[in-house]
């Protein structure tokens, strides 16, 4: 059996798959799995074990796009796969799914795309409290899979050994060693909604690295807000004394491998709901997630129970959650209102929980 499953965009979304994919391959141990996914989440699934073949689909403008995007439709349709799965649903994803040629398509009740597939899997247009790896689980019922579990199937990706050799190196140059306890803070988001204030952050990174000579904070982004992270770099050392200011460290980007083979080294990941928050979720590092317009219920880590994650959020608010697209308030109120110690309390108790 040939098997094509497809989720394109978000990084978080794609590491959400990543429980499904170990599913599909223990239900039908001897099929071929072809993974397609955009440029952005390629490094997710490169190297997972449950995959034989990940197909990266660039997206590209003029000319030369069109004719990437039809080099890809042939592709995929010279593949003969038996089923196709569209963890997306998003217009390109259904299409190339039903370009596939899959006898099995196997997708979302979309309005206006549901005609491509053969099996229809209803996807309520509600914002529900209910987690994202639960919603795209749906989509396998067709396939006799197992219910979801946390603890057999949770969010995967493989460490990459060069990665990893990379970022042992850079911690070394700035003088981490293994009697540190090594905090990440991830300042960027992937939109404005879920970005916590710079001052915020700055606040957390002064606070932890202040009470304990062993820790060291680095402080880590996205590659277009590396402005950012250097700002919380800034405004923390800032308000540290001059003895503690070393252990707020500058370590420059890091790539999604890279990232991944930090959250090994870490004590602790702090940072908004976020593609590389669930990359952390991917290792057994303790978690503090900050909730702004998103719930914890939908996009909490999904691992297993031993793992822990707390989960730092506004409350009730009758704007939250939202569709990311326009704060009603217009104040980003969701964010504005978690304050530094609520992050602060949450980390120490992360801090503490046994390994």
């Amino acid at each position: 059996m040939r098997i094509l499953l497809v989720r394109l965009r978000e990084i978080g979304d794609v590491v959400f798959t990543t429980p499904a994919v170990r599913a599909i391959r223990e239900r039908f141990p001897s099929a071929h799995l072809t993974y397609v996914v955009e440029p952005a989440a390629a490094p997710v699934v490169a190297n997972n074990p449950n995959i034989d073949e990940v197909i990266v689909a660039p997206r590209g403008g003029g000319l030369a796009g069109v004719r990437a995007e039809l080099a890809l439709f042939r592709r995929l349709r010279a593949r003969a796969h038996d089923v196709a799965i569209d963890f997306h649903g998003g217009p390109r994803a259904s299409l190339l799914t039903w370009l596939s040629g899959a006898p099995i398509r196997i997708g979302y009740d979309v309005v206006g795309r549901g005609w491509m597939y053969t099996r229809r899997i209803a996807r309520g247009r509600a914002l529900r409290p209910r987690h994202s790896v639960e919603n795209q689980w749906d989509l396998l019922a067709a396939l006799d899979v197992p219910a979801p579990s946390r603890e057999a199937f949770p969010v995967e990706m493989t460490v990459d050994p060069t990665a990893a050799a990379a970022v042992a190196d850079r911690l070394a140059g700035v003088g981490v060693g293994d009697a540190h306890r090594l905090i990440v803070i991830h300042v960027s988001a992937g939109n404005p909604f879920r970005r916590w204030p710079i001052a915020s952050f700055a606040a957390v990174a002064a606070g932890l690295a202040s009470r304990d000579a062993r820790r060291r904070v680095v402080v880590t982004s996205g590659p277009s807000e590396r402005d950012a992270a250097d700002r919380v770099i800034a405004h923390a050392r800032a308000q540290l004394a001059d003895e503690d200011r070393p252990r707020v460290l500058a370590c420059g980007e890091f790539s999604l491998d890279e990232l991944r083979a930090l959250a090994d080294r870490a004590a602790l990941y702090i940072g908004g709901d976020s593609g590389p928050m669930h990359i952390a979720a991917t290792s057994r590092v303790p978690i503090v997630g900050l909730y702004g317009p998103t719930l914890p219920a939908r996009s909490a880590p999904w691992r297993a129970g031993d793992s822990p994650a707390e989960s730092v959020e506004a409350g009730d608010l009758p704007c939250r959650p939202c569709n990311q697209r326009t704060c009603a308030p217009g104040d980003f109120r969701c964010l504005t209102s978690i304050r530094p110690q609520q992050a602060i309390e949450a980390a120490e108790r992360a801090l503490r929980t046994p390994r």
